[in-house]
């Protein structure tokens, strides 16, 4: 016996297949097919196509919506970035008018006020520089610590005996960091040696 059937086996099966399905009554075909006027079937299409594309505009509309108040909720946050920092800034603001003022008092001896004056700037440098550090800011440290190109700015070269080659023996001005990029590179001074 072989596992492949012959045509007639298949034949077979095909008219028990055909026996298991229903009659089709052509009389009642005809009769629904008569029934659906091409013309109503064009106008229910029509209004169906007219539903679909009065939802498509109505998302288009609503998407454009969408994209106009983004770019204006974008555009509001850009614009107003920076308010957090100056926040931070106004009490330091505050803190130097009173340092001044403190300064300018009448009735006080010139060593007092010169003393309170620098007394109040360093509380005001200090509560700066905390508000920098909030903000990820900070300080690279240069004095003593070899040349960083990258980082460092030499101004000029000079002898120390104190201070290795190519090491910073001062700085003019502070460099600074924002995260991990560099906001303002470190003035310095470079020893040249004995």
């Amino acid at each position: 016996m072989s596992e492949k059937k012959s045509v007639e086996e298949i034949l077979e099966d095909v008219e028990t297949i055909g026996e298991d399905l229903p009659e089709i009554d052509e009389a009642q075909l005809e009769a629904e097919e008569s029934e659906q006027d091409p013309v109503d079937e064009l106008k229910a299409a029509q209004e169906a196509l007219a539903q679909k594309n009065d939802q498509l505009m109505r998302v288009a509309a609503e998407f454009e919506n969408y994209k106009k108040r983004m770019m204006r909720e974008k555009n509001t946050a850009l614009k107003y970035a920076g308010e957090p920092i100056l926040r931070e800034i106004l009490p330091t603001v505050d803190n130097l008018e009173r340092a001044v003022a403190q300064g300018e008092a009448e009735g006080v001896e010139a060593k007092q006020a010169l003393a309170s004056l620098l007394e109040g700037v360093q509380l005001t440098l200090k509560s700066l520089v905390t508000s920098l550090e909030k903000f990820e800011v900070t300080v690279i440290e240069s004095v003593g610590e070899p040349f960083d190109p990258v980082n460092q700015e030499a101004l000029t070269m000079e002898a120390s005996d104190s201070v290795p080659v190519n090491h910073v023996l001062n700085e003019f001005e502070k460099g600074y960091q924002y995260k991990d990029r560099l906001l303002r590179a470190a003035k310095v001074i470079v020893s040249s040696g004995a």
